[in-house]
Formats: structure tokens, C-alpha cells, sequence
């Protein structure tokens, strides 16, 4: 179900079996991508801690995520690092190359 709201929408989104509304102004197709990800994370814990507490598997699941993205996001630093050192590499050797009269294709 879809309520719209301005620019966002209420979706209802089933998570342990429990209806959540949360408003996003994504798409109803990555709102249930996002809804069926973290329902499969969680299964992936329940399946390992069959009689732990659901609350305790959700913020496990979420310990998990979090790692992921924060891993995801150091690995993006480093490339915008790289990115920038070879941007700088270029430039002096096109500074070269220009003070001798050559040239670099590009």
C-alpha cells in the first residue's frame, strides 16, 4: 500500500513478520528491494541463531550492514585518493611534455 505524501510516499514494508509504514520518495520496486535485502540479511542470522531474540538478530543484521557500508566507504576514500594522485600525475607530465614542445594524446 502507497499513500502519497508531497514528494514522499508511505509504504508498508514487512519486517519479522510486522508491518512497518516508512515514507521515502524512492520507487515502490527499491522500497521492496530494500524491504526483501533486509529481510534476507536477517533470515541469514535467524538460520545461524535459530533461538535468539529478534531483537537481538535485527541489530546484528544491522552490525553487519553497518561494517559493510563503512568498508564500502573507505574503499570508495581510497579510490577518490588514487583517482586524485594519478589526476596530479597527468598534469605534470602534460606540464612536461608541454615545455618540451611534445604533446599527449588523449
Amino acid at each position: 500500500m502507497k499513500v502519497s505524501d508531497g514528494m514522499k510516499a508511505t509504504h508498508l514494508v514487512t519486517i519479522l513478520g510486522r508491518e512497518i509504514p516508512v515514507k521515502s520518495s524512492a520507487p515502490e520496486a527499491a522500497v521492496r528491494e530494500v524491504e526483501t535485502f533486509a529481510n534476507d540479511r536477517i533470515n541469514e542470522i535467524r538460520a545461524k541463531l535459530a533461538a535468539a531474540d529478534p531483537q537481538l538478530v535485527v541489530t546484528l543484521a544491522f552490525l553487519n550492514l553497518a561494517e559493510q557500508y563503512l568498508a564500502q566507504q573507505a574503499g570508495q576514500q581510497a579510490m577518490a585518493s588514487l583517482d586524485a594522485k594519478v589526476q596530479g600525475m597527468l598534469e605534470r607530465l602534460d606540464t612536461a611534455l608541454g615545455a618540451h614542445g611534445l604533446f599527449r594524446e588523449t
